[in-house]
Protein backbone atom coordinates (compact mmCIF):
# COMPACT_ATOMS: atom_id res chain seq x y z
CA UNK A 1 0.00 0.00 0.00
CA UNK A 2 1.36 3.52 -1.00
CA UNK A 3 1.73 5.71 1.60
CA UNK A 4 0.76 9.46 1.08
CA UNK A 5 1.55 12.54 3.35
CA UNK A 6 -0.75 15.59 3.39
CA UNK A 7 0.20 18.89 4.77
CA UNK A 8 -2.19 21.92 4.74
CA UNK A 9 -3.26 23.38 8.08
CA UNK A 10 -6.64 23.62 6.57
CA UNK A 11 -8.38 20.58 8.61
CA UNK A 12 -11.61 20.51 6.11
CA UNK A 13 -9.00 19.73 3.27
CA UNK A 14 -6.98 17.56 4.81
CA UNK A 15 -10.19 15.74 5.71
CA UNK A 16 -11.70 15.51 2.33
CA UNK A 17 -8.32 14.25 0.89
CA UNK A 18 -8.31 11.77 3.20
CA UNK A 19 -11.54 10.49 2.26
CA UNK A 20 -11.11 10.49 -1.34
CA UNK A 21 -7.49 8.97 -1.47
CA UNK A 22 -8.35 6.25 1.24
CA UNK A 23 -11.32 5.36 -0.89
CA UNK A 24 -7.84 4.59 -3.53
CA UNK A 25 -6.58 2.58 -1.37
CA UNK A 26 -3.45 4.65 0.24
CA UNK A 27 -2.44 5.16 3.49
CA UNK A 28 -2.61 8.29 4.47
CA UNK A 29 -0.80 10.69 7.52
CA UNK A 30 -1.08 14.21 7.91
CA UNK A 31 0.83 17.82 9.06
CA UNK A 32 -0.71 20.80 9.55
CA UNK A 33 2.66 22.81 9.88
CA UNK A 34 5.95 22.64 7.89
CA UNK A 35 8.00 21.62 10.96
CA UNK A 36 5.79 18.54 11.86
CA UNK A 37 6.09 17.61 7.44
CA UNK A 38 9.61 16.94 8.17
CA UNK A 39 9.62 15.15 10.97
CA UNK A 40 6.50 12.90 9.59
CA UNK A 41 8.64 12.81 6.19
CA UNK A 42 11.42 11.63 8.18
CA UNK A 43 9.82 8.84 10.00
CA UNK A 44 7.29 7.65 7.58
CA UNK A 45 9.19 7.80 4.44
CA UNK A 46 6.09 8.68 1.95
CA UNK A 47 5.56 7.88 -1.62
CA UNK A 48 3.92 11.24 -2.38
CA UNK A 49 3.41 14.35 -0.52
CA UNK A 50 0.39 17.13 -1.21
CA UNK A 51 2.10 20.15 0.34
CA UNK A 52 0.63 23.30 1.21
CA UNK A 53 2.32 26.61 -0.03
CA UNK A 54 0.93 28.81 2.96
CA UNK A 55 1.72 27.13 5.95
CA UNK A 56 2.42 28.20 9.60
CA UNK A 57 6.32 27.96 10.66
CA UNK A 58 8.04 27.13 7.57
CA UNK A 59 6.01 27.85 4.33
CA UNK A 60 5.70 25.10 1.40
CA UNK A 61 8.58 26.62 -0.57
CA UNK A 62 11.50 25.73 2.79
CA UNK A 63 9.83 22.76 3.46
CA UNK A 64 9.93 21.43 -0.65
CA UNK A 65 13.54 22.49 -0.87
CA UNK A 66 14.30 20.91 2.44
CA UNK A 67 12.76 17.45 1.10
CA UNK A 68 14.08 17.96 -2.23
CA UNK A 69 18.21 18.19 -0.43
CA UNK A 70 17.64 13.86 0.28
CA UNK A 71 14.67 12.23 -1.56
CA UNK A 72 13.08 12.76 -5.08
CA UNK A 73 9.76 11.81 -3.69
CA UNK A 74 7.03 12.86 -5.76
CA UNK A 75 5.40 16.37 -4.88
CA UNK A 76 2.16 17.74 -5.45
CA UNK A 77 1.82 21.70 -4.71
CA UNK A 78 -1.19 23.30 -3.49
CA UNK A 79 -1.87 27.16 -3.70
CA UNK A 80 -4.46 29.56 -3.31
CA UNK A 81 -2.89 31.57 -5.14
CA UNK A 82 -2.76 32.31 -9.00
CA UNK A 83 0.57 34.35 -9.17
CA UNK A 84 2.81 32.59 -11.99
CA UNK A 85 6.02 33.64 -9.73
CA UNK A 86 4.27 31.31 -7.05
CA UNK A 87 3.85 28.07 -9.71
CA UNK A 88 7.51 29.03 -11.35
CA UNK A 89 9.38 28.86 -8.03
CA UNK A 90 7.29 25.84 -6.97
CA UNK A 91 8.76 23.70 -10.07
CA UNK A 92 12.54 25.77 -9.78
CA UNK A 93 12.38 24.01 -5.87
CA UNK A 94 11.50 20.46 -7.61
CA UNK A 95 7.84 20.52 -6.97
CA UNK A 96 6.44 17.32 -9.88
CA UNK A 97 3.14 19.24 -10.05
CA UNK A 98 0.85 21.80 -8.55
CA UNK A 99 -3.19 22.51 -7.93
CA UNK A 100 -4.56 25.90 -7.14
CA UNK A 101 -7.30 26.61 -4.28
CA UNK A 102 -9.90 25.75 -5.02
CA UNK A 103 -9.97 22.08 -6.74
CA UNK A 104 -11.92 19.11 -7.34
CA UNK A 105 -10.16 16.17 -4.96
CA UNK A 106 -10.99 14.40 -7.60
CA UNK A 107 -8.73 15.79 -10.05
CA UNK A 108 -6.27 15.47 -7.40
CA UNK A 109 -6.97 12.16 -6.67
CA UNK A 110 -6.55 11.37 -10.56
CA UNK A 111 -3.31 13.03 -10.36
CA UNK A 112 -1.86 11.15 -7.33
CA UNK A 113 -3.36 7.93 -9.02
CA UNK A 114 -1.61 8.78 -12.25
CA UNK A 115 1.73 9.61 -10.57
CA UNK A 116 1.93 7.17 -8.52
CA UNK A 117 1.37 4.34 -11.89
CA UNK A 118 4.55 5.93 -13.05
CA UNK A 119 7.03 3.17 -14.31
CA UNK A 120 10.09 2.22 -11.75
CA UNK A 121 12.12 3.39 -14.13
CA UNK A 122 11.73 6.94 -15.24
CA UNK A 123 13.32 5.97 -18.93
CA UNK A 124 11.27 4.33 -21.46
CA UNK A 125 12.35 2.17 -24.42
CA UNK A 126 16.02 2.02 -23.69
CA UNK A 127 16.37 -1.57 -21.93
CA UNK A 128 18.54 -3.30 -23.96
CA UNK A 129 21.24 -0.18 -23.47
CA UNK A 130 23.38 0.02 -20.68
CA UNK A 131 26.05 2.72 -21.27
CA UNK A 132 25.56 5.99 -23.67
CA UNK A 133 29.14 7.06 -24.85
CA UNK A 134 29.03 10.82 -26.53
CA UNK A 135 32.07 12.55 -26.39
CA UNK A 136 33.56 12.82 -22.95
CA UNK A 137 29.92 11.91 -21.44
CA UNK A 138 29.10 8.75 -19.98
CA UNK A 139 25.37 7.74 -19.58
CA UNK A 140 25.49 4.48 -17.00
CA UNK A 141 21.66 3.83 -17.66
CA UNK A 142 22.11 0.42 -14.81
CA UNK A 143 23.48 2.52 -12.31
CA UNK A 144 21.77 5.95 -13.13
CA UNK A 145 25.03 7.65 -12.95
CA UNK A 146 26.79 10.45 -15.21
CA UNK A 147 30.07 11.54 -16.12
CA UNK A 148 32.00 14.03 -17.97
CA UNK A 149 35.55 13.90 -18.14
CA UNK A 150 35.64 11.15 -15.74
CA UNK A 151 33.61 13.15 -13.40
CA UNK A 152 30.51 12.17 -11.45
CA UNK A 153 27.97 14.60 -12.57
CA UNK A 154 24.91 15.04 -9.46
CA UNK A 155 21.62 14.88 -11.54
CA UNK A 156 18.00 14.73 -10.12
CA UNK A 157 16.36 11.40 -10.75
CA UNK A 158 14.00 13.48 -13.23
CA UNK A 159 16.88 15.49 -14.55
CA UNK A 160 18.87 11.88 -15.88
CA UNK A 161 16.10 10.44 -16.68
CA UNK A 162 15.32 13.66 -19.56
CA UNK A 163 19.10 13.15 -20.25
CA UNK A 164 19.05 9.29 -20.68
CA UNK A 165 15.80 9.82 -22.68
CA UNK A 166 16.81 12.51 -25.33
CA UNK A 167 20.68 11.15 -25.44
CA UNK A 168 18.96 7.07 -26.68
CA UNK A 169 17.21 9.32 -29.42
CA UNK A 170 19.43 11.69 -31.15
CA UNK A 171 17.84 13.87 -33.45
CA UNK A 172 14.56 13.27 -32.28
CA UNK A 173 12.39 16.10 -31.37
CA UNK A 174 10.16 15.07 -28.14
CA UNK A 175 7.02 17.71 -27.38
CA UNK A 176 6.97 19.07 -23.74
CA UNK A 177 3.98 17.14 -23.74
CA UNK A 178 5.73 13.64 -24.00
CA UNK A 179 8.39 13.98 -22.42
CA UNK A 180 5.92 14.52 -19.31
CA UNK A 181 4.84 11.85 -20.61
CA UNK A 182 7.72 9.69 -20.73
CA UNK A 183 9.76 11.01 -17.69
CA UNK A 184 6.66 12.16 -15.10
CA UNK A 185 5.06 8.90 -15.90
CA UNK A 186 1.42 10.88 -16.38
CA UNK A 187 -0.80 12.68 -19.30
CA UNK A 188 0.02 15.85 -19.38
CA UNK A 189 -2.60 18.51 -17.04
CA UNK A 190 -0.69 21.39 -16.18
CA UNK A 191 1.92 23.68 -17.52
CA UNK A 192 4.70 22.66 -19.82
CA UNK A 193 6.97 24.85 -17.45
CA UNK A 194 8.12 21.79 -15.58
CA UNK A 195 9.69 20.48 -18.36
CA UNK A 196 11.55 23.91 -19.51
CA UNK A 197 12.32 24.11 -15.50
CA UNK A 198 14.07 20.94 -15.35
CA UNK A 199 15.56 21.38 -18.68
CA UNK A 200 17.66 24.31 -17.39
CA UNK A 201 19.22 22.82 -15.14
CA UNK A 202 20.22 20.25 -16.67
CA UNK A 203 21.86 22.08 -18.96
CA UNK A 204 23.44 23.62 -16.46
CA UNK A 205 25.05 21.17 -15.73
CA UNK A 206 26.13 19.16 -18.45
CA UNK A 207 26.69 21.98 -20.77
CA UNK A 208 29.95 24.03 -21.32
CA UNK A 209 28.29 26.94 -21.67
CA UNK A 210 24.51 26.72 -20.75
CA UNK A 211 23.47 30.09 -22.59
CA UNK A 212 24.48 28.92 -26.26
CA UNK A 213 23.73 24.91 -25.34
CA UNK A 214 25.61 22.70 -27.56
CA UNK A 215 24.28 19.11 -26.90
CA UNK A 216 20.44 19.56 -25.80
CA UNK A 217 18.81 21.52 -28.52
CA UNK A 218 15.64 23.67 -28.21
CA UNK A 219 13.56 23.49 -31.17
CA UNK A 220 11.57 26.27 -31.54
CA UNK A 221 7.55 25.91 -31.34
CA UNK A 222 8.38 21.73 -30.99
CA UNK A 223 10.21 20.53 -27.74
CA UNK A 224 13.55 19.46 -27.49
CA UNK A 225 16.31 17.27 -29.03
CA UNK A 226 19.69 15.83 -28.39
CA UNK A 227 21.95 17.00 -30.95
CA UNK A 228 23.31 13.88 -33.58
CA UNK A 229 26.96 13.90 -33.37
CA UNK A 230 27.18 14.18 -36.92
CA UNK A 231 25.95 17.55 -36.74
CA UNK A 232 27.92 18.66 -33.91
Amino acid sequence: MSRILIVDDEKTIVKGLRFSLEKEGYEITTAYDGEEALRVFKAEAPDLIVLDLMLPGLDGFEVCRAIRKESEVPIIMLTARGEDIDKILGLELGADDYMTKPFNPRELTARVKAIMRRSQTSVQGIANMQVISIRDMQIDLLQHKVKISDKNVDLTVKEFALLSLLASHPGQVFSREKLLEHVWGYDYYGDARTVDVHMRHLREKIEQDPSTPQLILTVWGAGYKFREENNV
